[in-house]
Formats: structure tokens, C-alpha cells, sequence
């Protein structure tokens, strides 16, 4: 069995607790979820499609510096604190990827850290 390693990158938020922006093992890259933090400038819009698109961005840096893209994405998962923002959300989300598309859980959670109104975590092969 491989070792785990941390993947950090500056191109993303510093995590807020004990725990790593992602972790690699046996090929896999799994990325904890990821706040639509500016990592620039530390700021969170209000806006949830801004949010979402920033917590993607994130969610990509990490995967950039573990040498990967989005094609490689394999799981997402999406924590949103109201489901009526869905399809805003989802109208971004479609972006980032292309088919075939990862498979996908999307949540309603009653509160995500910072009272962000979006997290995302994603799992990846290399």
C-alpha cells in the first residue's frame, strides 16, 4: 500500500482546521471540501453562483498542483444550503465539466462553515 501525501497549493484557501486540502493515495486524489473562499483575498461573495464558481476554482487549484484536470474527476460531492438554489448552482457547475460527467451527490445541509452557501468535494484518479 502507498503512503499518503498532502497535496497543498496556494492557488486555493488554507484549511481552516486539522486537515489537508487533499490527500493522494494509491492514485486516488481526494480533496476535502472546498469553500468559496477568494484565497487572494480571503473574501466570500454573497452570491451563490459566484460562490459556486469560486469553490470549484479552489477545487481545481488543488487538482492542478496534484498534476491532474477535471477530466479526472471521478466523484463530486456538493453541499448546498438551499436546495432552491439548484439550479443556479447547477448552471455553473456544468462549466467546469465535460461528459462524460462525474458521478454526483448534491446535499442540503442546515449550516457549512462561514456560512458559506456552497462547499464542494471532489474525488479524482491520476
Amino acid at each position: 500500500m502507498q503512503m499518503k501525501k498532502a497535496i497543498f497549493t496556494q492557488e486555493a484557501p488554507v484549511a481552516i482546521g486539522p486537515y489537508s486540502q487533499a490527500i493522494e493515495v494509491n492514485g486516488m486524489i481526494y480533496t476535502s471540501g472546498q469553500l468559496p473562499i477568494n484565497p487572494t483575498t480571503g473574501e466570500m461573495s454573497k452570491d451563490v453562483e459566484e460562490q459556486t464558481e469560486q469553490s470549484l476554482k479552489n477545487v481545481f487549484a488543488i487538482l492542478k498542483e496534484a498534476g491532474i484536470d477535471s477530466s479526472k474527476v471521478i466523484k463530486t460531492t456538493v453541499f448546498i444550503k438551499d436546495m432552491n438554489d439548484f439550479p443556479r448552482i447547477n448552471k455553473v457547475y456544468e462549466r467546469f465539466f465535460t461528459e462524460s460527467y462525474p458521478a454526483r451527490s448534491c446535499v442540503e445541509v442546515a449550516r457549512l462553515p462561514k456560512d458559506a452557501l456552497v462547499e464542494i468535494e471532489v474525488v479524482a484518479v491520476k
